[in-house]
Protein backbone atom coordinates (compact mmCIF):
# COMPACT_ATOMS: atom_id res chain seq x y z
CA UNK A 1 0.00 0.00 0.00
CA UNK A 2 1.34 3.75 -1.08
CA UNK A 3 -0.33 6.60 0.35
CA UNK A 4 1.07 9.92 -1.11
CA UNK A 5 -0.30 13.85 -0.16
CA UNK A 6 2.11 15.77 -2.42
CA UNK A 7 1.96 19.06 -4.17
CA UNK A 8 4.15 17.45 -7.48
CA UNK A 9 2.97 16.43 -10.42
CA UNK A 10 3.15 12.48 -10.60
CA UNK A 11 3.81 10.20 -13.82
CA UNK A 12 0.74 7.64 -13.89
CA UNK A 13 2.38 5.34 -16.36
CA UNK A 14 5.34 5.33 -14.22
CA UNK A 15 3.33 5.06 -11.17
CA UNK A 16 1.76 1.85 -12.64
CA UNK A 17 4.85 0.31 -13.86
CA UNK A 18 6.46 0.42 -10.25
CA UNK A 19 3.58 -1.10 -8.72
CA UNK A 20 3.64 -4.19 -11.15
CA UNK A 21 7.23 -4.67 -11.17
CA UNK A 22 8.47 -7.89 -10.18
CA UNK A 23 5.09 -9.28 -9.25
CA UNK A 24 4.36 -12.37 -12.24
CA UNK A 25 0.65 -13.06 -9.99
CA UNK A 26 -0.35 -9.26 -11.38
CA UNK A 27 -3.11 -10.00 -13.91
CA UNK A 28 -4.84 -7.03 -13.94
CA UNK A 29 -4.54 -3.28 -12.86
CA UNK A 30 -7.02 -0.83 -13.00
CA UNK A 31 -6.15 2.95 -12.73
CA UNK A 32 -8.22 5.97 -12.36
CA UNK A 33 -6.44 9.92 -12.58
CA UNK A 34 -9.08 12.95 -11.72
CA UNK A 35 -8.15 15.88 -13.46
CA UNK A 36 -8.88 19.93 -12.97
CA UNK A 37 -12.11 20.59 -15.34
CA UNK A 38 -12.02 24.41 -16.86
CA UNK A 39 -15.78 24.65 -16.19
CA UNK A 40 -17.56 23.73 -12.73
CA UNK A 41 -21.19 24.22 -11.56
CA UNK A 42 -21.90 26.52 -14.70
CA UNK A 43 -18.49 28.28 -13.99
CA UNK A 44 -15.33 28.72 -15.11
CA UNK A 45 -12.37 27.38 -13.24
CA UNK A 46 -9.31 29.72 -13.23
CA UNK A 47 -7.71 27.52 -10.52
CA UNK A 48 -8.65 25.22 -7.28
CA UNK A 49 -6.53 25.06 -4.56
CA UNK A 50 -6.75 21.93 -2.60
CA UNK A 51 -6.24 21.77 1.28
CA UNK A 52 -5.61 19.31 4.01
CA UNK A 53 -4.81 18.12 7.31
CA UNK A 54 -1.40 16.21 7.23
CA UNK A 55 -1.43 13.26 9.35
CA UNK A 56 -4.83 13.06 9.35
CA UNK A 57 -5.31 12.75 5.27
CA UNK A 58 -2.84 10.00 4.76
CA UNK A 59 -4.54 8.01 8.08
CA UNK A 60 -8.27 8.12 6.28
CA UNK A 61 -6.61 7.51 2.84
CA UNK A 62 -5.11 4.52 4.28
CA UNK A 63 -8.27 2.92 6.29
CA UNK A 64 -9.92 3.26 2.88
CA UNK A 65 -7.61 1.05 0.77
CA UNK A 66 -7.55 -1.57 4.02
CA UNK A 67 -11.52 -1.88 3.81
CA UNK A 68 -10.93 -2.42 -0.24
CA UNK A 69 -8.60 -4.78 0.48
CA UNK A 70 -10.90 -6.86 2.90
CA UNK A 71 -13.63 -7.00 0.14
CA UNK A 72 -11.78 -7.85 -2.47
CA UNK A 73 -8.78 -9.78 -3.40
CA UNK A 74 -6.15 -7.80 -5.13
CA UNK A 75 -2.48 -7.13 -4.39
CA UNK A 76 -1.57 -3.89 -3.99
CA UNK A 77 -3.46 -0.30 -4.15
CA UNK A 78 -1.91 2.80 -4.59
CA UNK A 79 -3.25 6.69 -3.81
CA UNK A 80 -1.32 9.73 -5.13
CA UNK A 81 -3.47 12.88 -4.25
CA UNK A 82 -2.03 16.27 -4.97
CA UNK A 83 -2.61 19.35 -2.92
CA UNK A 84 -1.80 22.68 -3.38
CA UNK A 85 -2.89 25.39 -6.38
CA UNK A 86 -3.91 23.55 -9.55
CA UNK A 87 -4.48 24.82 -13.19
CA UNK A 88 -7.29 23.27 -15.58
CA UNK A 89 -6.19 19.65 -16.82
CA UNK A 90 -3.58 19.39 -14.17
CA UNK A 91 -3.73 16.24 -12.46
CA UNK A 92 -5.10 15.80 -9.09
CA UNK A 93 -5.52 11.92 -8.00
CA UNK A 94 -4.43 8.57 -8.69
CA UNK A 95 -5.44 5.25 -7.82
CA UNK A 96 -3.70 2.09 -9.18
CA UNK A 97 -4.86 -1.35 -8.12
CA UNK A 98 -3.06 -4.40 -8.82
CA UNK A 99 -5.16 -7.98 -8.48
CA UNK A 100 -4.92 -11.29 -10.40
CA UNK A 101 -8.44 -10.69 -12.15
CA UNK A 102 -9.85 -7.30 -13.65
CA UNK A 103 -13.14 -7.38 -11.88
CA UNK A 104 -11.82 -7.04 -8.07
CA UNK A 105 -9.17 -4.53 -9.86
CA UNK A 106 -11.96 -2.77 -11.81
CA UNK A 107 -14.67 -2.92 -8.26
CA UNK A 108 -11.79 -1.32 -5.99
CA UNK A 109 -10.36 1.22 -8.13
CA UNK A 110 -14.01 2.23 -8.12
CA UNK A 111 -14.42 2.12 -4.37
CA UNK A 112 -11.28 3.42 -3.38
CA UNK A 113 -12.05 6.69 -5.68
CA UNK A 114 -15.63 7.05 -4.51
CA UNK A 115 -14.43 6.71 -0.87
CA UNK A 116 -11.66 9.28 -1.59
CA UNK A 117 -14.63 11.62 -2.48
CA UNK A 118 -16.62 11.37 0.50
CA UNK A 119 -14.76 10.53 3.67
CA UNK A 120 -10.80 11.97 2.68
CA UNK A 121 -10.32 15.47 3.98
CA UNK A 122 -9.45 17.86 1.82
CA UNK A 123 -11.18 20.80 0.90
CA UNK A 124 -11.41 22.42 -2.22
CA UNK A 125 -12.01 26.04 -3.00
CA UNK A 126 -12.09 27.40 -6.78
CA UNK A 127 -10.98 30.54 -8.20
CA UNK A 128 -14.19 31.50 -10.95
CA UNK A 129 -15.32 35.05 -12.44
CA UNK A 130 -17.63 35.22 -9.49
CA UNK A 131 -15.24 34.76 -7.28
CA UNK A 132 -13.46 32.32 -4.74
CA UNK A 133 -15.86 29.47 -3.90
CA UNK A 134 -15.49 26.20 -1.42
CA UNK A 135 -16.06 23.39 -3.92
CA UNK A 136 -19.55 21.61 -2.14
CA UNK A 137 -20.10 17.85 -1.74
CA UNK A 138 -22.37 16.48 -4.55
CA UNK A 139 -25.35 13.95 -3.53
CA UNK A 140 -24.15 11.62 -6.55
CA UNK A 141 -21.10 11.39 -4.70
CA UNK A 142 -22.32 10.08 -1.49
CA UNK A 143 -24.79 8.31 -3.42
CA UNK A 144 -22.09 6.63 -5.09
CA UNK A 145 -19.94 6.06 -2.22
CA UNK A 146 -23.38 4.62 -0.22
CA UNK A 147 -23.75 1.54 -2.61
CA UNK A 148 -21.03 -0.02 -0.96
CA UNK A 149 -22.83 -0.25 1.81
CA UNK A 150 -19.80 0.14 4.23
CA UNK A 151 -20.28 1.87 7.82
CA UNK A 152 -18.54 4.92 8.71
Amino acid sequence: MAVRVQSEDFDAGREIAAMRAGNAQVGAVAAFVGVVREMNDGSAVADMELEHYPGMTEKAIAKIIDQAKSRWNIFDVMVVHRVGRLKPTDQIVLVVVSSAHRGDAFEACEFVMDYLKTRAPFWKKEQTPQGARWVESRASDDVAAGRWNVKA
